[in-house]
């Protein structure tokens, strides 16, 4: 097929005072389905302009399915573009860049927008979605008993795939909403969407994008989990990263206000994150300096954690965390350890020079037993710790480094180094 004919949901369209930011949807949900909530808090200062897959939402179902063979991407485009150029007539812009946000397989058509058209993309969020998405093998498989049967054979499992454990029984409204744009979804149109996700892959050609990405990750997200978006915040240049701990696979109906605020950062509307973190739903959030994604930083910290402390000591915390903990113990390794620890511009002497100076002062007697251990790892002699103890007695006073020098006797004659 040349591209699909797709309908548009103009949840406001202007005029070009106002930035244009083109939404698009998630496989088997109509965009207004999917952004009517975010799209409100967005349309009092820009333009929003939606558009639905084939056969979704307002786009029309094609009366031979034939007619849905070979469908790609790259034709998915075209159409978004012919969406756009008839909004951008009405606004007296044709040709401007705009603004697009996509979940899923939107996101990957944004994916292509951005590498097929870049002088046409002002900055993408790209919303629970990945540079590839699944394995050609499932995809295939779930094309052809769509293709069969039909979309409400999908229902069951993408009610389990959609929504973050609680939001069924908390949002029933917006569930049911989205659940329904999928049941009258065109099958054959459905299945030529899985078709064209199983030969989707742009992981090697994530660096050509230029424009400014947002990539915004659902915690709970199984068809496209945060490592898939870590995976396009590392490899785009200058991508950030958002998760949002409390949601799975539809951000945009699961998080409205979040995801309205990450559009707004894209656009210029609100002040960008810090480079080192992003806030979502009061997490703190995996983006690295450098370039580094989050996972990096954990790996990096847990290396220099375990070469620092000892194998023995991490596994004995390992083995203590508790759900209650998972997220200190993950801040610690990624920030102390991934971050500080990792810095080039002190070597590991100087570090636990001045790490148990600052445990003498704040008063931390258990982590300055470990700090003496690690202290001696990282290459200070016996002597040496003690001179370090003697500067505290007169920065920290006399007491504060008598107590010390106390912890420190007692460590380092239990490992016989006294």
């Amino acid at each position: 097929m040349s591209h699909p004919a797709l309908g548009a949901v103009r949840f406001a369209v202007r005029d070009a005072s106002r930035p244009l930011v083109v939404v698009g949807p998630s496989l088997g949900t109509s965009v207004e389905a999917l952004w009517q909530d975010a799209a409100a808090l967005l349309t009092d200062d820009m333009d929003v302009l939606g558009w639905d897959l084939p056969g979704h939402g307002t786009s029309p179902a094609l009366d031979d399915p034939a007619s849905y063979e070979g469908m790609t991407f790259e034709a998915i485009v075209k159409g978004v573009l012919e969406v756009v150029a008839r909004a951008q007539a009405e606004r007296g812009d044709v040709g401007a860049p705009f603004w697009f946000a996509g979940v899923s397989a939107s996101g990957a058509v944004g994916l292509r927008l951005l590498l097929d058209a870049p002088e046409r993309v002002a900055g993408a969020a790209l919303i629970c979605t990945g540079a590839r998405i699944g394995t050609p093998e499932g995809w295939h498989e779930r094309a052809d008993l769509v293709a069969a049967a039909g979309t409400p054979t999908q229902v069951s499992g993408s009610a389990e795939r959609w929504f973050a454990p609680g939001f069924v029984a908390a949002q029933p409204q917006v569930a049911t909403r989205l659940l329904a744009s999928l049941q009258v979804a065109d099958r054959f149109a459905y299945a030529a969407v899985c078709r064209a996700l199983a030969s989707f892959d742009v992981r090697d050609r994530l660096g050509e994008i230029t424009a400014p990405v947002v990539a915004v990750a659902g915690g709970h997200d199984r068809p496209t989990p945060v490592a898939s978006l870590e995976e396009i915040a590392a490899g785009v240049p200058g991508a950030t990263l958002t998760v949002l701990g409390d949601v799975a696979h539809l951000a945009p109906a699961e998080a409205p206000a979040e995801v309205a605020e990450a559009v707004r950062r894209l656009v210029g509307l609100v002040p960008p994150l810090p480079d080192d973190v992003a806030v979502a739903s009061g997490a703190p959030v995996t983006v690295a300096p450098g370039g580094r994604t989050a996972a990096e930083a954990h790996a990096e910290g847990m290396a220099v954690r375990r070469a620092v402390l000892s194998d023995a000591h991490v596994d004995r915390a390992s083995a203590r965390t508790t759900a209650f903990t998972a997220d200190f113990q993950d801040l610690i390794t990624r920030y102390a350890w991934g971050e500080i620890w990792t810095r080039p511009g002190l070597d590991r002497r100087m570090r636990s020079a001045v790490t148990l100076t600052a445990l003498v002062a704040g008063g931390h007697w258990d982590e300055l037993a470990m700090h003496v251990r690690a202290a001696r790892r990282n290459g200070l002699s016996v002597e040496e710790i003690g001179e370090v103890l003697l500067q505290t007695a007169i920065y920290c006073s006399v007491p504060t480094a008598n107590h010390a020098f106390a912890v420190a006797q007692a460590v380092l004659a239990e490992d016989g180094e006294i």
